[in-house]
């Protein structure tokens, strides 16, 4: 009979076979103990995902968010960009980091109600939330963002500020497939048009047609799916199909600056005004210039160190985390030229290596 040592006993045959299976369960009922090891034999790091919509200096901000939260507890990010803003790239993203081993994902849907079966998918592997648009018919445990709905009202607020008396208005904006979106136009609207609050289930407006009150006529919603250079275009566009245009308003990072192109193309800065959405340096300068009224902003540098910070703790067995109402609002803020030069202080502070 064949016997094999283990440590400094000896085992025969089935007394072997029997200890091994014993070594087998513990493990698995230990899991700490299987952990691979790290560096000089510790444990290996927590690996976590930080997942956006597309490439845009807006989330290289909340790329730095990562990075300090990443030293901060401990933690290994993986943070990607898709280079293509569609669901498809997203799930491919996602599904190779889940086969290369993330233990949680913090994600920015960009279709929330066609992805809502994925990430429910995803919900049953690891801990899941969302950040910047949510997927709230998801099963995601909590959305780390502001809310788009009030964020847009702002936006509108500014626009009456630029044109008190009333005028024509163009909204520029990447997609409307995401929550944040059409909450975000929405916003918008039902403020230049003296609307009440909507409700949560109140239907949003549609993107064909004019949109008008007695003081104010949104003459149309231009979407360019992510691209600046297509937003650039569509602002040119407008410029020629709307000659009497008085505002036009960006409503993503990218926007304000394609539009600023636009009208200096066409020697028309200053002429129309401007009203721009996040912290693009061409917006915050348009603003110094006197050429953008103000911008609504958020903190991606918050959302992405809160949502490192959420899920390590979640990995760590801390569901506390998660508030009742599966909200973690990171409320925004209008920027005008009284508060332009103190805020991008603070943003160059936060976006810097140091």
């Amino acid at each position: 009979m064949k016997s094999v040592f283990f440590g400094n006993r000896l085992f025969a045959g089935a007394t072997w076979l029997a200890v091994a299976l014993l070594l087998h369960v513990s493990t698995w009922l230990n899991p700490a103990k299987a952990e691979d090891s790290g560096k000089d034999g510790q444990p290996a790091k927590r690996k976590v995902a930080f997942v956006t919509n597309q490439q845009a200096d807006f989330w290289n901000i909340a790329e730095k968010g990562c990075r300090a939260a990443e030293k901060d507890f401990d933690v290994e990010v993986d943070v990607r960009m898709p280079d293509t803003a569609n669901a498809t790239r997203q799930k491919q993203i996602v599904e190779d980091l889940i086969v290369n081993g993330i233990e949680a994902l913090a994600i920015s849907p960009i279709d929330a109600t066609n992805q809502t079966a994925m990430l429910n998918d995803w919900c049953k592997k690891i801990p899941v939330l969302t950040h910047d648009s949510d997927a709230p018919q998801s099963n995601r445990l909590v959305y780390i963002g502001m809310d788009n709905y009030a964020a847009g009202r702002m936006v509108g607020k500014l626009v009456k500020q630029a044109i008190p008396d009333g005028g024509k208005v163009c909204l520029f904006i990447g997609r409307l497939e995401q929550d944040n979106s059409k909450k975000r136009r929405q916003g918008v609207i039902d403020e230049l048009l003296d609307r009440p609050n909507r409700a949560e289930d109140d239907p949003y407006e549609e993107v064909e047609g004019e949109i008008a009150s007695d003081k104010y006529t949104i003459v149309a919603t231009l979407t360019d799916q992510g691209a600046m250079e297509v937003s650039k275009q569509k602002a040119e566009d407008a410029l020629t199909a709307y000659p009497d245009l008085n505002v036009m308003v960006g409503l993503f990072e990218y926007n304000p600056p394609a539009i600023l192109q636009a009208l200096k193309q066409s020697n028309k800065l200053g002429t129309i005004k401007v009203v721009g959405f996040d912290e693009n340096s061409a917006t915050l300068q348009g603003i110094k210039d006197g050429h953008v009224i103000g911008t609504v902003v958020q903190n991606p540098y918050e959302y992405g160190y809160k949502s490192v910070e959420v899920l390590t703790k979640l990995l760590d067995g801390d569901k506390s985390v998660i508030p009742a109402s599966k909200y973690i609002d990171i409320a925004p803020r209008s920027i005008t030229k009284s508060n332009v030069d103190e805020f991008w202080e603070d943003l160059k502070r936060l976006s810097s290596d140091n």
